[in-house]
C-alpha cells in the first residue's frame, strides 16, 4: 500500500564513505516530503568511515550498521522502506540497481530510488552518469549539472526524466558579515588533489609563508582525516606527515572538525578545488581557488573558470580578495541569493508523486544491461559479488546466512589487513615504481 500520509517516511541510506554518508543523509532530510525515519547502511570497503568520522559529520540515524552488498540486498528484501538513497560511487550504484531489480522482481510495490553526486562533477561525467542511470531520481546539484546530465542521457538514447535539479544538501550557516578578530585564513585540504609530494609540500610551504607574512592573522590548515583513516579518496601523503619536519609559526594550526563550524570563523577560504569553496561562497565568505599549480582538469580547479575566484598565493599574500561572479554562482547551485530553501521543492514533489502512483512503480531499468554493455557490466557487478542478472554469485559474503562469531573476527581482521594494504603498502609500491 502507498506510504501513509501521517506516518514518518521510512528512508534508507546506503553509503560507502564519510563524505557520501554526509551527502546521503542530508539529502534524505532535504528531499523528503515529510518527517522521516532514517536507517543507515555503510557498505563495507576501504573507505568505510570510522566512529570519529561519523561523529564529525554530525548527522544521526535511527539505526546504522555496516553491510556487504549481499547483506544489504537481503535487508532490502526483508525490511521495507519508502525511499532509498544510494550514496555510492558510480559502480556501486549500478551494482545495487541490478541487485535491487532482481530482489524486487516479484514485488507489486517498491521504494523510490534516489542517487546523485557528493559535489562538483568535473571528471568521468558520462561514465558516472550512465552508471547511475536507472534510479528514479538522479539529483543534479546545480542548473549547469542538470543541463549536462540531460544532454548525456538524451545523447545515448536513455530516458532523462530522472534528472532532478536540487542543490548541495550541506550548504547553510550564518552569512559572513565582516572580519573576525583576528582575521582567519583557512586552507581546505583535499586527500588526493594535488597528488604528488612536491605539489603538496609546495602548498604547505606557501601556507606557512603566508602565516609568517601576516602574524596578525590566524592561519588554519583544515584536514579531512587523521592518519590511518580513510575517506572518499585515498590520501597517500597526509599534510600532517609533511608538516612534521617544519617549524610552524605561532599563528598557524592544524585543525579537524565539522567544516561548517570552521567556516563560522573564516574570513578567507583557500583551496585547490574542494567543495568547501561552494560552502564558503554560499555564506558569502571571500574564497580563493588556487592557480599556483595551473588551472587543470587533473586538479579540478578548471570547474571554477568564470567564477571570479581564481587567484595565486602571491596575490593573496599581497592582500587580494576575490569577488565571485553572481551569474556563475547562480548556475552552480550555490544559492547565495536566499533561494536555497526552495532548491529541493522539485525533488520533494517528484518523490510524493512516485509514492502515490497507482499500482506502484515499474521495475528498475538501468541503461547498462547484458545487451547494451556485455563487455563492461559483468565486471562492474562482479566487483560487488553479483552475477550479470543481479543475483549474488556463489561465495558472496553473507549471501545466505548471518556470520558466526569466528567469521566476524576473521572478517574484521581481514578488513584491517585490506585497509592497511590499500593505505600503507600500495602507495609505497607505486612510489618505488616511479624511481
Amino acid at each position: 500500500m502507498p506510504a501513509s500520509a501521517t506516518k514518518p517516511l521510512r528512508v534508507t541510506v546506503l553509503a560507502d564513505s564519510d563524505t557520501r554518508w554526509k551527502w546521503g543523509t542530508l539529502t534524505a532530510k532535504r528531499i523528503a516530503p515529510r518527517d522521516i525515519r532514517l536507517d543507515g547502511h555503510l557498505l563495507r570497503g576501504r573507505a568505510t568511515p570510522t566512529a570519529r568520522q561519523l561523529g564529525e559529520v554530525g548527522v544521526r540515524a535511527d539505526s546504522l550498521r555496516e553491510v556487504t552488498a549481499a547483506e544489504f540486498l537481503r535487508a532490502m528484501d526483508e525490511e521495507p522502506c519508502d525511499v532509498l538513497v544510494l550514496a555510492l560511487v558510480g559502480g556501486g550504484v549500478q551494482a545495487m540497481l541490478h541487485g535491487l531489480r532482481h530482489v524486487w522482481r516479484d514485488r507489486p510495490r517498491r521504494p523510490v530510488v534516489v542517487t546523485g553526486y557528493v559535489g562538483v562533477v568535473y571528471e568521468k561525467l558520462t561514465d558516472g552518469l550512465l552508471l547511475r542511470h536507472g534510479a528514479d531520481l538522479v539529483l543534479a546539484n546545480s542548473r549547469q549539472d542538470a543541463e549536462r546530465f540531460r544532454a548525456v542521457y538524451e545523447g545515448v538514447g536513455a530516458d532523462a526524466d530522472a534528472v532532478t535539479e536540487v542543490a548541495l544538501p550541506f550548504l547553510g550557516g550564518a552569512p559572513h558579515t565582516g572580519g573576525h578578530a583576528p582575521c582567519t585564513v583557512v586552507f581546505a585540504a583535499q586527500p588526493s588533489v594535488p597528488d604528488t609530494r612536491a605539489d603538496r609540500a609546495y602548498l604547505l610551504n606557501r601556507l606557512v609563508e603566508h602565516a609568517r607574512r601576516h602574524p596578525e592573522r590566524e592561519v588554519l590548515l583544515k584536514l579531512r582525516s587523521r592518519p590511518g583513516e580513510h575517506t572518499t579518496h585515498i590520501e597517500e601523503l597526509p599534510y600532517q606527515r609533511l608538516a612534521r619536519g617544519l617549524e610552524l609559526p605561532a599563528n598557524m594550526r592544524l585543525v579537524y572538525g565539522h567544516m561548517g563550524e570552521v567556516l563560522d570563523r573564516t574570513d578567507l577560504l583557500v583551496t585547490v578545488s574542494s567543495t568547501a569553496a561552494l560552502e564558503a561562497l554560499h555564506r558569502r565568505i571571500p574564497t580563493a581557488v588556487l592557480t599556483d599549480l595551473g588551472i587543470r582538469e587533473a586538479l579540478g580547479n578548471h570547474h571554477f573558470v568564470g567564477s571570479g575566484c581564481l587567484a595565486s598565493w602571491d596575490q593573496l599574500d599581497a592582500g587580494h580578495r576575490p569577488a565571485p561572479d553572481e551569474e556563475w554562482l547562480a548556475r552552480q547551485g550555490v544559492a547565495a541569493d536566499g533561494t536555497y530553501e526552495t532548491a529541493f521543492d522539485a525533488a520533494r514533489a517528484r518523490i510524493a508523486e512516485l509514492l502515490g502512483r497507482p499500482g506502484g512503480l515499474p521495475p528498475l531499468t538501468p541503461y547498462y544491461t547484458p545487451v547494451t554493455a556485455p563487455g563492461y557490466l559483468p565486471g562492474v557487478l562482479a566487483r560487488h559479488h553479483l552475477g550479470p542478472d543481479g543475483t549474488p554469485l556463489p561465495g558472496a559474503p553473507a549471501a545466505d546466512r548471518e556470520p558466526g562469531p569466528v567469521r566476524r573476527i576473521v572478517r574484521s581482521a581481514a578488513r584491517g589487513a585490506y585497509r592497511h594494504g590499500v593505505q600503507r603498502v600500495a602507495p609505497v609500491v607505486r612510489r618505488m615504481g616511479e624511481l
